[in-house]
């Protein structure tokens, strides 16, 4: 796994798997997950696609430099690794706060990339008290004091007892967050607004979204697919973190709109 440093200086660990001469696609995570979320959906993808994961910043192996963080510059990481390993033009496709920078991407960065899926994600918070009761939980409590909670809100109770070692798998992934990168993260998403920057993407775009998501509930989809020229949204059963819940529709959906002519 190369170390790609942003513009800044920040280490950026990054994975590229499939083959060189492919398509390239580039995988974007959750708050609180690193590259590890995508394992689902890897073997089939890297048959297709030269596939790009990352850990952000204040995450995984990643730098964890002081915040502020912001969407643009979780936006100028990604370019950074784009410019580092040669590729002119990506896919993207990025859940929850990955599909939040996409649409910083997409609006602002259209050359870079091909089409764009935006999944499980939200263009703006009205009310950021939300924000501000989980950064006070984990600043009092670190991110033990909200796993249970945020679990609660990633896989839907079914499938956790259906899949505890996918669970557990999971949780472990949130509670191994660092817990500055995870509260700079937090202070980033409290004040999003991005609902200017929809209309304003070009480029070919699905929306998937959870039926049972309570984080980023199919509303906030629908939103992000009204306001951005001619895109498409496919719904799949599932609550926050659709690709774990439902690995093969989700792969299914993304090849598929990926591979269309």
């Amino acid at each position: 796994m190369p170390t790609i440093n942003a513009d800044d200086g920040c280490p950026l660990n990054v994975a590229v798997d499939g083959r060189d001469e492919a398509p390239a696609l580039m995988l974007s995570n959750s708050l609180g997950c690193t590259m590890a979320m995508w394992q689902p959906q890897l073997d089939a993808l890297a048959k297709q696609f030269q596939v790009i994961r990352y850990d952000r910043r204040g995450h995984g192996r990643s730098g964890v430099p002081a915040g502020p963080y912001s969407m643009a510059r979780f936006g100028h990481d990604v370019l950074a690794i784009l410019d580092a390993l040669n590729i002119r033009k990506a896919h993207w496709c990025g859940l929850s706060m990955g599909g939040m920078v996409g649409q910083w991407l997409g609006a602002n960065a259209p050359d870079r990339f091909d089409r764009m899926i935006l999944c499980n994600t939200s263009c703006y918070y009205p009310d950021p008290t939300n924000w501000d009761n989980r950064i006070k939980a984990v600043t009092e409590g670190g991110i033990a004091a909200v796993a249970d909670a945020v679990i609660g809100g990633w896989l839907t109770a079914d499938f956790r007892a259906r899949e505890p070692e996918a669970t557990a798998r999971m949780k472990a992934m949130l509670i191994a967050s660092p817990q500055a990168g995870y509260l700079a993260c937090c202070e980033a998403l409290r004040t999003l607004d991005q609902r200017d920057l929809l209309p304003r993407i070009p480029r070919p775009t699905l929306v998937i979204a959870g039926r049972h998501d309570p984080a980023t509930p199919v509303a906030a989809g629908e939103y992000i697919r009204d306001h951005i020229p001619g895109a498409a949204m496919t719904i799949l059963d599932a609550a926050h973190i659709s690709n774990v819940e439902q690995p093969q529709a989700f792969t299914e959906a993304v090849t598929g709109f990926l591979t269309q002519s």
